[in-house]
Order: structure tokens, then C-alpha cells, then sequence
């Protein structure tokens, strides 16, 4: 039996709800995610200064602690692992973001020394650089497509006509929380799919 001494009563709490949802019990992932939510989020946006992005960012914290959530240890609180994941996932988003903004931001350097600016929502590219980028999105489509109906339409809202969370359930008439866990979700399905697949891009 783990001794649950060391641990306050929130976290034995936390405890309690993680054991739960281990065995099942969805209203305990509910809770779980209605009990820090709001802290994850307020790490979050301090972290990118970007709501969108740390929207984002607090969901994604949850997918992947609720997807590891048998490898938590109560050697100490869930809250202390939580938040390791979330700035972890945070830190790996900024860096990948960095190297982004960098490559299109910062232009390109040519043999004579001039740099050229890469506008990535320009008409100006060549058209060599053009299909390049028409190819990645069509095979994202691709991708996107083979998941489940209710995956593929939040996914193409969201990442394709670039719906906000409330504006997605508004129009498909479910509950935000819903809009946000089913999303995580099906980010979990598209990563392993692009990862099978990313030989082909």
C-alpha cells in the first residue's frame, strides 16, 4: 500500500482522482482538469505571452499527463508532475517556435550577402517553394482525413478554417470542454500518424 503521509490533503485528493481515472472513471479526468486548469493556463501564458498559444499548451499538458498518467508516482504531489509536463511541453514549444520564426523572420542569407525575407503567408514564393508547401499541406489533409469523423471535422475547424475553441462549439453545439478534450485527442492521433508517415513528407 503507498504511503500517502508526506502528501497534503489536496494533493491525497489528487491521489484519489488519479487512482480513479486509472480505473476508468472519466468524471475524474473532468476534475483533474477543472482543478488546475486555470493555473496551468496562467503558467502557460506567462511562458509565450500568446492566449492561442497557451490555450493550446494547457491542453496539450493534459493530453500527455492523462496518457502517462499510470507511470505518475505519489512519491510526490501530481501537481509537482503535472507542472513539470506542462513546462516541459512549454519550453519544447518555444524552442521548436524559436527555430520557426528564426527561419522565416530572420531571412536567409545568400552568396553575395544578401538577405532575403521569407513571408510565409506570401504569393511571392517561387513556385519550386510554392508546391514544396502546397505538397506538406495536402498531405496533412491527408493525414487528417483518415481520423475519426468527429476528430477530422474539429481538426479541420480548428487548424484549417481557424475557428476559435468557442466559435467550434457554438457551431457544432457541444460543450467547450469537450471542443478542448476532444482535440487533445485527436493531436495525440495526429502526431503518431505524422510520425508513421513522416518518411513521405
Amino acid at each position: 500500500m503507498v504511503n500517502k503521509d508526506h502528501l497534503s490533503d489536496k494533493a491525497q485528493k489528487d491521489l484519489e482522482l488519479v487512482d480513479k481515472a486509472v480505473a476508468g472513471d472519466q468524471l475524474a479526468y473532468a476534475q483533474l482538469m477543472e482543478r488546475y486548469r486555470e493555473s496551468i493556463y496562467f503558467m502557460m501564458l506567462k511562458m509565450v505571452k500568446n492566449t492561442d498559444d497557451a490555450d493550446d499548451l494547457t491542453i496539450e499538458a493534459f493530453g500527455k499527463a492523462f496518457n502517462r498518467l499510470q507511470q505518475y508516482s505519489p512519491n510526490f504531489a501530481f501537481s509537482t508532475w503535472l507542472f513539470k509536463i506542462a513546462s516541459n511541453n512549454c519550453i519544447d514549444f518555444i524552442r521548436k517556435k524559436r527555430i520557426k520564426v528564426t527561419s522565416m523572420d530572420s531571412g536567409i542569407k545568400t552568396n553575395d550577402g544578401e538577405t532575403v525575407f521569407i513571408d510565409s503567408k506570401s504569393d511571392t514564393r517561387d513556385p519550386e517553394e510554392s508546391l514544396e508547401h502546397k505538397q506538406k499541406v495536402q498531405h496533412m489533409r491527408d493525414v487528417v482525413s483518415k481520423l475519426k469523423p468527429r476528430y477530422r471535422i474539429l481538426v479541420e475547424k480548428r487548424y484549417f478554417e481557424e475557428l476559435s475553441y468557442e466559435e467550434i462549439s457554438e457551431e457544432l453545439n457541444l460543450p467547450l470542454g469537450t471542443v478542448k478534450a476532444q482535440l487533445f485527442r485527436a493531436r495525440d492521433f495526429l502526431s503518431n500518424m505524422m510520425e508513421k508517415t513522416k518518411d513521405s513528407i
